[in-house]
């Protein structure tokens, strides 16, 4: 199982030989593909062979591309995740809008349990009305409790002033690893054939990943801890190396113990298997007791 996440965060050659990636700097480093998850290309100082692209698309291994900013703006994702891809597809576009609301009820109901959770045990009074809100989500959630829910949770977590769209570090922040957990739930979706498109409750139709930004939401928790818990004053390459290393981060899923990383492979492929049996029962959420 593959498990690492690989930065290059400063001028180097990567190219591909015998299964290895080969990172060549004043030093010659070589990684084994077979332990790669993500690979991660922060510095516009890096080249890259079309050999070593190519063997990354067949291994499934994420490519997250950054910009002149170090900020994640791309990724590599494959046309044909799957050999049966265009069966999955095909299934896809049928799936009820009955069944997506219900899984899309589940998700956000799943959400707001793992922000009431956070918020209960950094001893937030708020976490009580989370408690209702749980109680009060609908089918498809119809009068919007996640977007209550939201306001209450992040008044709590980051004080009454605080707003998702304030140009400053803790948003720098939260936005840097959300595109993390986005970009590892795109994998999941093009790795198992589906397109990232066609999502349950996102449709923005200028938003390619609607599929992964539904997926993605009972994880968004975990990244919003870890920025409380940094604290940001800045947001530069050591608090971006903290968030990225949430992806080795365990938990709890399927009764067993996991990375951040494989418990999402699991929980999508959950999902999906519950909307081609149309049974809600097999969808797999995490838990963060060890």
């Amino acid at each position: 199982m593959s498990w690492r996440t690989i930065v290059i965060s400063r001028n180097a050659k990567l190219d591909y030989k015998l299964d290895y990636l080969v990172v060549r700097q004043e030093e010659i480093t070589r990684i084994h593909l077979s332990e790669i998850s993500v690979l991660m290309i922060e510095s516009t100082a890096v080249s890259l062979t079309a050999a070593l692209l190519n063997e990354l698309t067949k291994r499934k291994i994420k490519v997250i591309f950054c910009d002149e900013k170090r900020n994640p703006s791309s990724e590599l994702i494959s046309y044909y995740g799957s050999h049966d891809t265009s069966v999955k597809v095909k299934k896809q576009m049928e799936w009820p809008a009955e069944m997506k609301s219900i899984v899309w009820t589940e998700i956000v109901t799943e959400k707001i349990r793992k922000q009431m959770e956070l918020l209960k045990s950094l001893d937030k009074k708020e976490f009580h009305l989370l408690e209702e809100y749980i109680e009060e989500v609908c089918p498809g959630d119809s009068t919007n409790r996640e977007g209550h829910a939201a306001k209450v949770y992040f008044n709590a977590l980051f004080g009454m002033k605080f707003t998702r769209t304030a140009d400053e570090p803790y948003n720098a922040a939260l936005n840097y690893g959300y595109s993390l957990l986005l970009s590892a739930c795109n994998r999941e979706i093009t790795a198992n054939g589906y397109i990232t498109q066609l999502g349950f409750f996102h449709e923005n139709m200028f938003n390619q990943f609607n599929f992964g930004s539904d997926l993605m939401e009972p994880f968004r928790i975990l990244v919003d801890e870890e920025v409380y818990r940094m604290k940001p004053e800045k947001f530069e390459h050591d608090e971006k190396m903290r968030m990225v290393n949430i992806l080795n981060k365990e938990i709890m899923i399927d009764g067993k113990r996991n990375y951040l990383n494989h418990a999402i492979k699991i929980y999508c492929k959950s999902v999906f298997d519950a909307m081609n049996e149309q049974d809600v029962s097999l969808i797999r959420f995490y838990r963060n007791e060890l």
